[in-house]
């Protein structure tokens, strides 16, 4: 097996070939032979904190556009988060030597709690970072009332 994974189609003719003691397992086939689709969807990271005001969502997506990513709120507050990076294109004359960005389509789903405003929730790419910005509902405290203690 070559250091290029065989899920980047023929471009794979580097000299340095190494024995993969995993070249028989079952789990090579099935869904990590579809070209591209496994590598981009594992290697999406996504970090999620949470500040007193909202949930942010930050995900590294360099030589993206906007218009190649989807930011979406499905029901039941699940925000999804996909897009496709494009292969770049190859000439004939090329020759690879490595090739280690991934392409593809990618997606990542994250269950929102219930203490988010769905209806408010705001993107920005910026440098190749998405930034997705989930305001938090405000909690309402339930209202004390004092018993006067007779006796």
């Amino acid at each position: 097996m070559s250091l290029i994974p065989s899920f980047f189609g023929g471009r794979r003719n580097n000299t340095f070939d190494l024995w993969d003691p995993f070249q028989d397992f079952p789990f090579t086939g099935g869904a990590l032979s579809v070209p591209g689709e496994t590598a981009s969807f594992a290697n999406t990271r996504i970090d999620w904190k949470e500040t007193p005001e909202a949930h942010v969502f930050k995900a590294d997506l360099p030589g993206l556009k906007k218009e190649e990513v989807k930011v979406e709120v499905e029901e039941g507050r699940v925000l999804q988060i996909s897009g496709d990076r494009r292969v770049e294109k190859e000439e004939k004359n090329d020759k690879w030597h490595r090739v280690e960005r991934s392409s593809g389509k990618f997606m990542r789903r994250f269950r929102l709690p219930e203490n988010v405003k769905v209806d408010e929730v705001k993107a920005a790419m910026e440098n190749g970072v998405l930034s997705v910005t989930v305001p938090k509902a405000e909690v309402k405290k339930p209202d004390v009332k004092a018993i006067d203690i007779s006796g």
